[in-house]
């Protein structure tokens, strides 16, 4: 029985120490990305900025597709036993190499036809290999040392990457006379590309070089599109509507409603920490069934309640500081702001409620999901957009996120009743027997 407590202790310690490195790590690279945010918008102002951010929020519905879902299937498969490690590596190296280069190719067909033709193709050439190609390949790199738990390794990678960036950032004050969205692009390729060098040879020296194992894909590989497709559901309804507002109103609107998500971002930091921390451990919990992970994420959400609701409270309250701090031109962020100031309650619930689904092997259902929401936000967007600008996108997301809460309660409430039925049914027959 002690033995037993203290292997509880040094668990719950251990998470406890890598819930605090990533929130470090996040709030360290939080810091460089907001100073860099702050020197980009200034640089570029409201349009440019704009431009930049609507290109980034389209590449991004491709950038699950650029690894097929690898990265979790790497944490799921060496969470559960570290030994396989090194097929799962390299597996997921070639996936997003092949993967990712085709995307880029399909990326700048399908921008072609969606956003304004004066959008340089530089911009989205360098945007798309920038996250298609070398930031999937830190992110397979950041997933290999939180499989092993070693999410301080994790955290420093993201710090890499997010420092590279500010340097990037600093560059482009000292070294462009007159800074454009074309120019950023390109500092922002090469910082994303030193950051996936970096990550891939420190995991490979630490945890062991890749080997490919070619055999393993195909018997994965409905899960890990399953994964490829919540991904890039859960960037539809939480950035598509920045794209879409270049395309159907203006830049200046993308650029004021692109600042207010950000920091709604910012804000929600610390729940990112928790859940990069617990990630891992949702796999293991789910091998006992969906009572188990579900009973982890309520745990979870106890502790994170209280975070929420005041970080959604201090948006709604200090929204009027921001055009202070980043300039008049962003007045209307207030607005925004308020508008979004829920989000971080809402996205909080089904975060943890569809960790615990897809711990407990319902990945499939959770993409579903998730893809439903999307096609509804998309729906929405097209509808209030035209018609309300960037407020049209803030009520969607709202909508959007709410809609997702509510599903998600609704789905572990039903596969819960139905498995205690089961359960029921199976000991009852044996007793009439």
């Amino acid at each position: 029985m002690k033995l037993k407590n203290w292997l509880a202790q040094k668990s719950e310690s251990r998470f406890a120490k890598n819930t605090l490195w990533m929130f470090a790590g996040q709030v360290s690279c939080q810091c460089l990305r907001a100073i860099y945010f702050l020197i980009i918008a200034r640089l570029l102002g409201a349009e440019q900025y704009g431009l930049f951010i609507g290109v980034v929020a389209l590449v991004a519905v491709a950038v699950p597709f650029s690894s097929l879902g690898s990265c979790s299937l790497l944490i799921k498969n060496v969470a559960r036993d570290h030994l396989v490690f090194r097929p799962y590596w390299g597996n997921a190296l070639f996936l997003n190499l092949v993967s990712g280069a085709s995307l880029v190719v399909l990326v700048l067909l399908v921008a072609h036809f969606l956003l304004p033709s004066h959008i340089p193709a530089l911009v989205i050439l360098c945007v798309a290999f920038a996250d298609l190609v070398f930031t999937r390949l830190l992110e397979n790199s950041a997933s290999a040392f939180q499989a092993f738990d070693l999410l301080h390794v994790t955290a420093q990678l993201y710090f890499v990457a997010g420092f590279l960036r500010l340097l990037g950032a600093t560059a482009l004050i000292l070294f462009v006379s007159r800074p454009t969205a074309s120019a950023w692009a390109v500092l922002y390729l090469m910082a994303a590309a030193i950051s996936a060098f970096v990550g891939v040879i420190l995991a490979s020296k630490r945890l062991g070089r890749p080997r490919l194992a070619l055999h393993l894909i195909r018997p994965e590989a409905a899960e890990g599109v399953y994964f490829a497709f919540g991904q890039a559901s859960e960037t539809i309804y939480n950035d598509i509507d920045k794209t879409m507002l270049t395309a159907m109103s203006t830049l200046d609107a993308a650029g004021i409603y692109a600042a207010a998500s950000r920091i709604v971002d910012v804000s929600f930091v610390p729940i990112t920490s928790l859940l990069w921390a617990s990630y891992s451990r949702f796999f293991v919990k789910g091998c006992a069934g969906l009572e188990s992970s579900a009973a982890f994420a309520k745990q979870l959400l106890s502790r994170a309640s209280a975070y929420s609701i005041t970080t959604s409270l201090g948006l709604f309250l200090l929204a009027p500081l921001v055009p202070r701090i980043i300039g008049a031109q962003y007045l209307h962020t207030v607005e925004a702001m308020r508008w979004l100031a829920a989000i971080p309650i809402l996205r909080m619930f089904h975060r943890f409620l569809a960790h615990s689904l897809t711990g407990a092997g319902y990945q499939g259902v959770r993409a579903a999901a998730q893809a439903g929401v999307a096609v509804l936000n998309v729906l929405l967007n097209l509808w209030l957009i035209p018609a309300y600008s960037w407020r049209g996108a803030a009520w969607s997301s709202l909508a959007s996120d709410g809609l997702l809460m509510v599903v998600f309660f609704l789905v572990i409430s039903f596969i819960r009743r139905q498995q205690s039925r089961t359960i029921a049914r199976t000991a009852i027959v044996p007793a009439v027997e």
